[in-house]
């Protein structure tokens, strides 16, 4: 519940409270049902009605928070209760099972200390969680060992058409909106607006989380900026926050760090803790938007925000030389109608997500005024040449369809995916956290979210963040 100040200890501080940080916890109290928990947030918590009402998902604007020193790679994020499941838009494909092995099937990145078929079980912990929506079909590229708890959205025509010609390959995607209404959701309206879901359809943190803010077992300090962890001797015994003006501190057995990946790495500088992967790495896709136009077939009559996946340019040999592409088939407008007569509909968007690899010089430091300060100057070739050999290929990938002129609509600016920056691994030499996201050095300092992970996925890594997190607590 939320408190307006805390006890001086706890079993269990956790500092943050988005995918990773509220997904750890309520496996936490299943496994230890009587611990002391205590969640400190920066943000404050803003209903799902003070959302709709005022138009946004969070009172605090992040740009006054970061600045970027070189490139000019926007950054997205929400600071508040719940962080990114406020404003996600609740895409939920799995990572690609080599995306675990880039390193040892390609030669690029590095593997990961855990793999596909070891976070399987917990991708389906979190798809049951959130109740995806999904389809089996989606196993012949995603092995899966149990079906979705909902139906896959309709698809449109278009997607129809795809997956007569390419069955394996354009599949319905799996995402966190609702396709059939249940006790805390509606069924997806199919309007495009799921940032700000005009009806409460996606899995967010007032309709899957409602329960921890009430919850007397969990004390939750809002407003409080974390500043540092406390650590002496090769082990974490608190933390330092500030708070209206005000410092204060809080004990704890076990310290959990969820902030996300660009204030992680900061309050572990800010703390002393400076391996050498501390804040490096840190990446998120490269994106591209392309528009098809198309003569005879219209769209926009499926079911959700984006109806489907194709996977034809994701994976294979061609990763030894340039970056794997997923292909998002959207049911929304983001370049408006077409505007010729009769036309209107004749459209498909088209979003390009493309791996990027990460590198030491794209990373989180401090600023003179110890604040997170991001340098990442530029794209990977590996990236760029991917984009380019993925939109040379959009022809041949979308043959089945009367395509009439492909038109290409820029750069998307960022993905909102934040990775890399405290990335888990073997050692202390390539990574911040081992295979159970336990700091390498300070074993009861665990740091959880997307910026674990040490390797771009050309796919939405919210899921996995949450799966990673049930991993780690059975683990524990």
């Amino acid at each position: 519940m939320i408190v307006s100040k805390l006890r001086d200890a706890y079993d269990l501080v956790v500092v943050g409270s988005g995918f990773g940080s509220l997904f750890f916890v309520e496996a936490y109290q299943r496994k230890f049902p009587r611990a002391s928990i205590a969640i400190v947030e920066r943000g404050d918590y803003r209903s799902y009605g003070w959302q709709i009402q005022n138009n946004r998902n969070s009172a605090i604007d992040i740009n006054r928070l970061h600045a970027t020193r070189r490139g000019e790679k926007v950054w997205n994020y929400t600071i508040g209760f719940g962080g990114g499941l406020n404003c996600w838009s609740g895409q939920t494909p799995r990572f690609h099972p080599s995306d675990f092995r880039t390193k040892s099937l390609y030669g690029r990145g590095v593997d990961w200390p855990v793999s596909y078929d070891e976070l399987e079980p917990f991708y389906i912990l979190a798809e049951n969680r959130m109740g995806i929506a999904g389809d089996m079909s989606m196993s012949a590229v995603l092995p899966r060992s149990r079906p979705f708890p909902q139906p896959a959205h309709r698809l449109t025509r278009i997607d129809q058409i795809m997956r007569a010609a390419q069955p394996e390959m354009h599949v319905p995607i799996s995402c966190a909106r609702a396709s059939i209404a249940d006790e805390n959701r509606s069924a997806c309206c199919s309007t495009g607006r799921c940032n700000l879901c005009p009806v409460n359809a996606k899995f967010s943190v007032d309709s899957g989380f409602r329960g921890m803010i009430e919850d007397p077992g969990v004390d939750i300090l809002l407003n409080a900026e974390v500043r540092t962890i406390d650590h002496a001797n090769g082990a974490a015994s608190g933390i330092g926050y500030r708070r209206e003006g005000v410092d204060g501190a809080v004990s704890g057995d076990l310290i959990v760090l969820g902030a996300n990946g660009i204030h992680s790495p900061a309050i572990l500088l800010r703390s002393g803790i400076s391996d050498h992967w501390v804040g490096r790495g840190l990446h998120e896709q490269h994106s591209v938007y392309q528009e098809i136009y198309l003569d005879g077939v219209e769209n926009f009559d499926g079911g959700s925000y984006t109806t489907a996946l194709n996977y034809s340019l994701y994976d294979g040999p061609h990763r030894k030389d340039y970056a794997g592409t997923l292909v998002y088939f959207e049911n929304r407008w983001p370049f408006g109608l077409r505007p010729e007569k009769n036309k209107w509909r004749m459209t498909l968007p088209l979003w390009l997500s493309i791996e990027d690899l990460p590198s030491p010089e794209h990373r989180v430091v401090l600023d003179d005024n110890d604040n997170p300060l991001i340098e990442h100057p530029h794209v990977s070739d590996y990236a760029l040449t991917g984009t380019r050999k993925a939109v040379e290929k959009l022809p041949q990938m979308l043959a089945p369809l009367p395509v009439e002129d492909i038109i290409d609509r820029g750069v998307v600016g960022t993905a909102s995916h934040i990775q890399g920056s405290v990335r888990m691994g073997q050692s202390q030499e390539d990574s911040v956290v081992d295979r159970g996201l336990l700091h390498h050095s300070i074993r009861n300092l665990m740091i959880v979210g997307t910026g674990v992970i040490p390797t771009s996925s050309a796919a939405n890594p919210s899921l996995t963040a949450a799966a990673l997190s049930l991993h780690a607590a059975d683990l524990l």
